[in-house]
């Protein structure tokens, strides 16, 4: 498993994150009895129903994806000839469809944080960050002072696999952080870089967030199970709404595939298709 783990992280360049939920899935199907090398498709399917008995079909999904890897890194070492996981089908689960918030919501949010104290600036920067720049809650608990240019007007962002991206960051996201840093307090140098740190002077937590967000959103009166990534998508979902192009916005959120910012945006590929061959010079 150790082996396992040093190639998702060193080789495939996963995220911590990534790396952790792959070899716990692995973990809990070797606990249930699975043989690795040994196992074959019926082993698989029968742990699979298993598992159905107590989790989604997206869980599920995501199990046979974690499983399919480590199969695929069985082999890749010689330890195994086939992927005992290539004839399982992955469950149907449906279209996701994440929450949004409208915009009216989104500034209830803001609004409901108390700014007297350097905790409450820290926050409303955070959510005017996560709103503002369109940043998943990892790239938010590990952003530098040194990746924001106030003067250009811009953020840089390391992404999923350690991709950099840059996005520009409006007047009151970039205010709120500014007004953040004047009251920041003082950390060991080994944190001086790091944006948002907690009461122990370290970089704040997703966890953290995760509670803050859910905090603020029942002081604003939000009724919505909502998390950090809601602000995520409504920033994709109110760019959309007022104009912006479905390319831009895929960069932006650094997406590689626009069929991943279709999903997050409620615009299916019909829609942008159509306005693709619509605005074509070579079609009719």
């Amino acid at each position: 498993m150790k082996e396992y783990a040093y190639y998702l992280s060193m080789e495939r360049r996963l995220s911590p994150n990534t790396v952790s939920a792959y070899s716990s899935d692995v973990d809990e199907y070797i606990g249930w009895g699975g043989k690795p090398l040994s196992d074959g498709p019926d082993e698989i399917i029968s742990y699979l129903e298993h598992c159905g008995d107590t989790v989604s079909p997206r869980s599920q999904a995501r199990i046979l994806s974690s499983l399919r890897s480590f199969f695929d890194w069985l082999v890749l070492e010689g330890r195994r000839a086939d992927n005992p996981c290539d004839k399982a089908e992955s469950p149907k689960i449906g279209r996701y469809i994440p929450a949004v918030l409208s915009v009216s919501e989104v500034g209830a949010i803001m609004d409901s944080v108390n700014q007297g104290t350097w905790q409450g600036k820290r926050d409303r920067a955070i959510l005017e960050l996560l709103y503002g720049c369109g940043l998943r809650v990892s790239e938010a608990c590990g952003l530098l002072i040194s990746s924001v240019f106030p003067d250009e007007g811009i953020v840089r962002i390391i992404g999923k696999g350690d991709k950099e991206r840059i996005v520009p960051i409006g007047d009151v996201a970039l205010e709120a952080f500014e007004n953040w840093l004047e009251v920041r307090p003082e950390t060991s140098p080994a944190y001086s870089d790091a944006a948002f740190i907690n009461k122990d002077g370290k970089p704040i937590s997703r966890i953290s967030v995760f509670n803050m967000v859910r905090k603020q959103a029942m002081l604003a009166g939000v009724n919505k199970e909502i998390s950090p990534h809601t602000f995520r998508h409504s920033f994709a979902t109110h760019l959309l709404e007022n104009g912006a192009d479905l390319r831009i916005v895929q960069e932006m959120l650094g997406h590689e595939s626009i069929l991943t910012t279709e999903i997050y945006t409620h615009i299916d590929s019909g829609t942008w298709q159509a306005s693709i061959l619509e605005h074509h010079p070579r079609n009719k």
